[in-house]
């Protein structure tokens, strides 16, 4: 466990426990908060909400797999999030949102000063949601718009949807890493991401295993990296109908593109940028992934 960091995974937390939690986030002394899969009382959800809004120190708040399991605790958890103003990472993953609770939390999340990592997967959205979601995206000077965003298995969008937040990714977002994994995309789907991609200045991570692809719409995307430069680095096209020599294409391209950024950064002699919070996709920055990708998304539910 890190120096200011509380991880727990499907435990049941006694009264006791939330109390000493939440001490730690009023002194703010915990700046990860992990609770992936955990059961507690609705009174003490209600105080955990509480500790969140008064800690000074939190930036990474891990409340996936059935945590925030009603309306009353989403109303509680957007509450917490008017108040806090140190939280930069939301994790959500599974719990059931749907479109309702979205729209409850939209004004806090939307409100946010720091917030810019996002994961709503598997949460029953819908293109309202994605809606609002779009409404997250640009900076407004105020806020620096989201820069991580996970949607994976969110089989309820549409075409429609779909369409809307790549426009919205392309135009003027900040987004670096967009993780789509495990929804119903297809080759229609994929060629509008293409252009999306096409057309960010910032889009870093693409995250497409699993989403019902075929070599037509990976011929798209090499012709998108062969001849559109672009900042993409990692494109995640695991679990898919693609011929392994398409994704090597695509992967080799990628590499390519590594090597000449660090020759530039080289003979520049420029400081590192900084990376953000990124989801864990193995040590190599630039590639195509070619085998299945589940145990790092687990994985990343809980790692910064």
């Amino acid at each position: 466990m890190l120096p200011g960091s509380i991880q727990m995974s499907g435990e049941t937390l006694s009264s006791a426990e939330v109390k000493g939690v939440c001490e730690g986030l009023m002194e703010g002394s915990v700046r990860l908060l992990s609770l992936r899969g955990c059961h507690l009382s609705d009174r003490d959800f209600a105080r955990l909400c509480q500790g969140v809004s008064d800690s000074p120190s939190l930036v990474q708040l891990n409340l996936n797999l059935g945590v925030v399991s009603g309306t009353g605790r989403v109303q509680q958890l957007a509450q917490c999030l008017h108040r806090n103003r140190s939280l930069q990472s939301l994790f959500l993953h599974g719990n059931p949102l749907t479109d309702t609770g979205l729209s409850l939390l939209n004004p806090g999340l939307a409100g946010h000063p720091a917030l810019v990592s996002l994961d709503l997967g598997d949460c029953l959205l819908g293109d309202e949601g994605i809606g609002l979601i779009c409404g997250l995206l640009p900076p407004d000077g105020a806020k620096p718009g989201l820069r991580e965003l996970t949607l994976s298995a969110n089989p309820g969008i549409s075409c429609t949807g779909w369409a809307r937040l790549a426009i919205a990714v392309a135009h003027s977002s900040q987004v670096r890493t967009l993780n789509l994994d495990y929804n119903p995309l297809g080759d229609h789907i994929a060629s509008m991401l293409a252009v999306c991609v096409a057309s960010s200045r910032t889009l870093e991570v693409l995250d497409l295993e699993g989403t019902g692809l075929s070599d037509q719409s990976a011929q798209i995307l090499l012709d998108m990296v062969q001849n559109y430069p672009t900042p993409l680095k990692s494109l995640v096209l695991s679990e898919n109908n693609i011929s392994l020599e398409l994704q090597q294409q695509i992967a080799d391209l990628l590499s390519e593109g590594e090597d000449e950024d660090e020759s530039e950064g080289q003979s520049q002699d420029q400081p590192g940028r900084e990376k953000g919070l990124k989801k864990n996709l193995g040590p190599a920055p630039h590639r195509v992934l070619l085998t299945s990708g589940i145990g790092d998304s687990l994985l990343a539910e809980t790692e910064m």
